[in-house]
């Protein structure tokens, strides 16, 4: 005698292929968009953008924090005074600080805080300053 189990999930996919309703959906046949592409880690992030239609102006705050991580060399090289760098660097870090607890909205982010004196040392060597 053979034992078969159909879970609740494979029941419904099970009927809902039996109702046609797989038979004409977009891209039936087609491979999967990227299929064969290098793994790209915010891979989820480009997706949900073009599927929404959304631009990077309009991203959940958390990401648009990422990113603000990502181009701290290019902003801090922007700005013209050490004053300037330290305070741009305490508004960043209680950014990250409120996302690691939870209060902003978006995908949860666990980058640490950014040590301050590196990011001011880095910046005074690419002005030409010690």
């Amino acid at each position: 005698m053979v034992h078969w189990y159909e879970s609740s999930i494979d029941r419904q996919l099970r009927e809902a292929a039996e109702r046609g309703e797989f038979d004409k959906l977009k891209g039936l046949g087609k491979p999967l968009p990227d299929a064969g592409r290098e793994y790209q880690e915010d891979w989820w992030v480009k997706d949900w953008l073009e599927r929404e239609g959304a631009t990077a102006g309009v991203i959940p705050p958390t990401l648009a924090l990422r990113r603000d991580v990502e181009d701290l060399e290019v902003k801090v090289d922007r700005l013209r005074t050490e004053g300037e760098v330290r305070d741009h660097l305490a508004e960043l870090n209680e950014r990250l600080r409120k996302a690691r607890v939870g209060l902003m909205d978006g995908p949860p982010v666990v980058l640490p805080p950014v040590d301050a004196d590196r990011v001011v040392a880095a910046w005074r060597e690419r002005r030409g300053k010690s």
